[in-house]
Formats: structure tokens, sequence, C-alpha cells
């Protein structure tokens, strides 16, 4: 089932938008800021691959390929106008099942100030709604802290462990599973994650 493509999401200072070809220069040189901030949390393959790597261009064509083809959506995440990570919805399934995961990185430089949060509640609640999927999933490194907080602050709910579940920086790793179905938040994920640092303000405030 094919989805529209492109979509741009956007809550505050936070904004999900395609990955552009233009994004190359950006994107290379976050990624190589952060390199030791994301390795031990990278996807690898477990079946050696022969040739060159893609160009940025191949990566985005492939990534808008699969958006187009409603398997994926590739978002860049944007905040306050700069290039700061990915996010991306995959897995998507209808059918009976009707679910996608997602999975981000981020730099280090804006972790901890909601941005995935945000965006996490923006892409679930886009595949809630205009998707009509009933189901989306984060499958966490048990030891990976940081994503840990964000499922917790979202009020997923920990579905317990698959082990060796992912290829991951060279090694079959662990996961925790954490998942919302649409009648978890009838409210919308977003505006759930906004009450909730509404409250967490005014009990700073107090």
């Amino acid at each position: 089932m094919a989805t529209r493509w492109p979509v741009v999401l956007e809550d505050g200072d936070v904004r999900l938008r395609p990955l552009r070809r233009r994004d190359a220069k950006a994107w290379l040189a976050l990624r190589a800021v952060n390199a030791r901030w994301l390795e031990r949390w990278e996807a690898s393959s477990p079946v050696p691959t022969e040739g060159p790597s893609p160009t940025f261009g191949e990566f985005v064509r492939m990534l808008s390929a699969q958006a187009r083809q409603g398997t994926a959506l590739p978002f860049a995440v944007d905040h306050r106008g700069q290039l700061v990570g990915q996010l991306t919805v995959s897995s998507i399934v209808y059918g009976s099942l009707r679910s996608a995961s997602i999975g981000y990185w981020v730099s280090q430089h804006v972790a901890g100030q909601g941005v995935i949060p945000t965006s996490v509640a923006l892409a679930t609640d886009h595949c809630f709604g205009p998707l009509a999927l009933h189901r989306v999933e984060v499958n966490i490194r048990p030891e990976n802290a940081p994503s840990l907080r964000v499922v917790e602050k979202l009020g997923f709910r920990d579905e317990g462990l698959r082990a060796r579940y992912l290829h991951i920086n060279g090694d079959w790793c662990d996961h925790r599973t954490f998942a919302l179905t649409v009648e978890d938040v009838p409210e919308g994920l977003l505006a759930r994650w906004h009450a909730r640092r509404v409250r967490a303000a005014s009990v700073d405030g107090e």
C-alpha cells in the first residue's frame, strides 16, 4: 500500500522532513562528529558485503523509493532549522497486523532536549492517523539508557526482551521491545507528551 510522500511533520522547534541529496555535507559532518556516540548502536550486516558502499545520493534514492512504495518513512530530524538526526518508520505492514517500527539517531549536542521524544510522538501520530496503523514499536538495546528514557517519557509499554534480535555493531544483540496501539493514546501521543512536559515544568517551578 503506497503512502503519500513527501511528508513534513512539525511541532515547535522540531521538524521531520524527507532527507535530501543536498543534506550530504551536513549529514556526513554530523555522523563524523557523533561517530563514538553512535557506533555502538549501529545496525550491521551479518553477511559480508561486496563492492563499494553506496554514495549519499544513492542512499537517499533508496530511502525515497521505500517511501514511495509505502514500506518506510525516512525522515531527517531538524531542530531550529538545523539537521540534528534521522528517524525512520520501517517495517510498515498492513493487513491484519497494521504495524510499524520506529528507529532513530540524534546528535549528542541536542540529546536530552526533547527532540527525539517529540519526533517519535509526531511519527507515531502520523502512523495512527493518516496511515491508519494499529501498532507502533520501538526496539532498544537494554543498555541504551538515553533511548530507554525516550520511551519512558512517552509511555510506551515494555513488552519484554527479544534475545539476539538485531545485528548491531558486528554482533547479534538483545533488544527490549516497547509498543503502543492506537487505543493506548486516544488523545494522540504528541498531546500526551506536551501534557507531561507541562506537568513536569509545574513541579519544577513549585
